[in-house]
Parts: C-alpha cells; sequence; structure tokens
C-alpha cells in the first residue's frame, strides 16, 4: 500500500495528470459545438425512438459508426499521451538503467496500443460500412 501510494504521487505522475486534464480540456473546447447541439432540447426523455432515429440520421448502423469512432478516437489521443509520458519517463531516467527500460516499455506498449487501435478503426468502419451498402 505504500509503495502504491508513493507510486501514485510520485514526481511523474503528478507531471502527468495536468498534462491529461488539458489534453481532455482540449478535446471538450473542439467538441463543444456538437455538445452544445445535443443540449439544445433535440431530443427530450418524451421523445418516441423514431424522432430520435430522425435525429441521429436514421441509421442505427451510423449511430454505432459515430460512438466507435469517437471511443476510437480517445483511445488513440489516450496512446499518443502515453507515448509523450514515455518519453517523459526515458528522458528524465538520468542515466538509470531500470527507469530507461520502464520509459522504453510505456512507449513500445503504447505504440503497440496505438497499432491496434489503427486496425480497430479501419475494421470497424469496413464492416459497417460494408453493412451500409444497398440501404437509403
Amino acid at each position: 500500500m505504500k509503495k502504491a501510494l508513493k507510486t501514485l504521487f510520485s514526481r511523474q505522475t503528478l507531471y502527468f495528470i495536468p498534462l491529461l486534464g488539458l489534453a481532455v480540456l482540449f478535446a471538450y473546447h473542439f467538441n463543444a459545438p456538437d455538445l452544445a447541439f445535443a443540449q439544445t432540447d433535440l431530443i427530450t426523455p418524451t421523445d418516441n425512438p423514431t424522432r430520435i432515429g430522425d435525429a441521429t440520421g436514421g441509421d442505427f448502423r451510423m449511430l454505432l459508426l459515430q460512438f466507435l469512432n469517437f471511443f476510437l478516437g480517445f483511445l488513440g489521443l489516450l496512446a499518443v499521451l502515453l507515448v509523450i509520458y514515455g518519453g517523459f519517463l526515458y528522458m528524465t531516467a538520468a542515466g538509470d538503467d531500470g527507469k530507461t527500460e520502464n520509459g522504453k516499455k510505456v512507449i513500445l506498449y503504447a505504440v503497440i496500443g496505438i497499432i491496434i487501435i489503427l486496425i480497430s478503426f479501419a475494421l470497424v468502419n469496413t464492416l459497417i460500412n460494408g453493412l451500409l451498402v444497398g440501404t437509403d
């Protein structure tokens, strides 16, 4: 427990948390028009499913595609932040082999995560767009 608290309040973690907060605010800022659009009483709790379907483009598959693309984009942002964090760990290792290896591992696993996210993005878009062929 003591080691977990020490790790939680380490200098690298305390630097990383504000950067993560800034990234979330940055992402929110550019999605603010979409969020404001969702709050204009376009969809209310008393609406029927057809009106909700019309508001989202009329197709559940398109709504699912938008949701999955947003989720994969968020994961991509998180993976890029982990690459930056791993680079920070590597640069601040000050010659300590253990810290250097830890930074390299974080970068390696984040790059593997980015590759998996890109493959998932391509697969999801290909499959769902393939299902959309022939629909009106």
